[in-house]
């Protein structure tokens, strides 16, 4: 990256490296199916802004964000996926958990195949214990040092270069650390600040706290924090957008947070990239962190 390229959020430390802490989560790059250079554009603008990290996972799109990233992003930027579920064309959800050790592997090397990599920097372990989405049952239903084993196998064979962990209780993560945990994904946000005593472990710790649906989730019954009355307020205050607030809220909040904001448009991947250079007084911040946490698992059957 050039001197002149911008840092949006300032840097931070993800997989042993230093990255901008305003990423980019491709999970939406799957809407531009029927126009793929929409979505290649949308990943080039990511990079001339400054994003040097790109989230994604073999399940997006059923491939397709793994292909847009492998022709528009090559070793432009720190990659990350993700492993513990697989594309489901014929379920109600567009994946389902793949969790067995087998299952871990198939999947990362679905990864590397989508990407066109011998090496995945970062592949977070998708946990199916706690926070929204599926619960594993049956034969899904493996034991965390079992998965971390496979986990690490996969790193010692050159093909992971950093171990991280989605979907994780304080206990689970307390059991995964001697693996060398260096990220955590959770689902987190001004509105659902359960994880506060996992947040603070991580920053002891010096893992990057990276969470998912920063500004709540599609699920009903999650709030958004976009809606907050406060948070409108802080927009109106401040001239930004409800969004803005609410990414520069999470920034300001712990230095270890790292933001993968999703969009399918270039306009909303600007915003969410200037919500890196916008400061929140500390009337502002007292005014946001006195909004009650609405946290509570969501569970998709």
């Amino acid at each position: 990256m050039s001197a002149s390229t911008p840092t949006p959020g300032d840097r931070a430390e993800l997989a042993g490296r230093t990255v901008a802490r305003v990423g980019y989560g491709a999970m939406q790059l799957e809407r531009l199916h029927d126009d793929r250079a929409a979505g290649r554009a949308v990943l080039r603008r990511a990079l001339e802004l400054g994003v040097d990290h790109i989230d994604t996972a073999e399940f997006y799109g059923h491939g397709l964000a793994n292909e847009l990233i492998r022709d528009a992003v090559g070793d432009g930027a720190l990659v990350a996926s993700k492993v513990g579920a697989t594309p489901d064309a014929d379920g109600p959800l567009p994946l389902r958990l793949a969790q067995r050790p087998e299952e871990l592997r198939d999947e990362l090397e679905a990864n590397l195949r989508g990407l066109g990599l011998e090496q995945i920097a970062l592949v977070n372990l998708r946990r199916a214990e706690t926070g929204p989405g599926l619960r594993a049952e049956g034969d899904q239903r493996v034991d965390l040092d079992d998965q971390l084993a496979t986990m690490i196998a996969l790193r010692d064979e050159g093909k992971i270069g950093s171990l991280g962990i989605s979907n994780v209780g304080l206990d689970e993560l307390l059991r995964a650390l001697p693996a060398g945990i260096t990220c955590v994904q959770n689902a987190y946000s001004l509105l659902s600040r359960g994880d506060e005593e996992l947040l603070r472990l991580c920053r002891a710790e010096g893992i990057a706290w990276v969470p998912y649906f920063p500004l709540g989730g599609p699920f009903a019954g999650m709030p958004k924090v976009t809606e907050e009355p406060a948070v409108l307020d802080a927009a109106r205050a401040l001239g930004a957008t409800p969004a803005q607030i609410g990414l520069a809220w999470l920034l300001q909040h712990a230095p270890n947070v790292l933001l993968i904001p999703g969009t399918a448009t270039l306009a909303h991947l600007e915003e969410n990239v200037a919500a890196g250079s916008l400061v929140l007084d500390e009337q502002t911040v007292a005014a946001l962190d006195a909004i009650p946490s609405r946290s509570g698992d969501i569970v998709v059957d």
